[in-house]
């Protein structure tokens, strides 16, 4: 059984860093896709960050390229978002999700895994 338990969210100031964590079990780290997605209230969740275990690779929403970071242990099947330089627009619930690699990890519908979410509320 999948299970992924997401940390570190937080308050923190525009401008300020936090650090995302979320830990895996219940699967082949290797085999699987994962990402980060937020959600606001009444809108459409959306994706943050996904790793794809076809060479390691990643990819960003163009509203925090450059901003934020996602890295993946597989020893550990972990799931770790770096977010620097946060600003009020990045508020929202943050969700980790995991799926089977069957060749994309880009999008929400390829994702039939997810935690329960944490909360990240950047002030002005």
């Amino acid at each position: 059984q999948v299970q992924l338990v997401e940390s570190g969210g937080g308050s923190v100031q525009a401008g300020g860093s936090l650090k995302l964590s979320c830990a895996a079990s219940g699967f082949r780290a290797r085999a699987y896709c994962m990402g980060w997605f937020r959600q606001i209230a009444g809108k459409e969740r959306e994706g943050v960050a996904t790793f794809s275990p076809a060479g390691g690779t990643t990819s960003y929403a163009d509203s925090v390229k450059g901003r934020f970071t996602i890295t993946r242990d597989y020893d550990k099947n972990t799931l770790t978002l770096q977010m620097n330089s946060l600003k009020p627009d990045d508020t929202a619930m943050y969700y980790c999700a995991a799926a089977p690699y069957r060749g994309t990890c880009r999008g929400p519908s390829v994702y039939n895994n997810w935690g329960q979410g944490t909360q990240v509320t950047v002030s002005s």
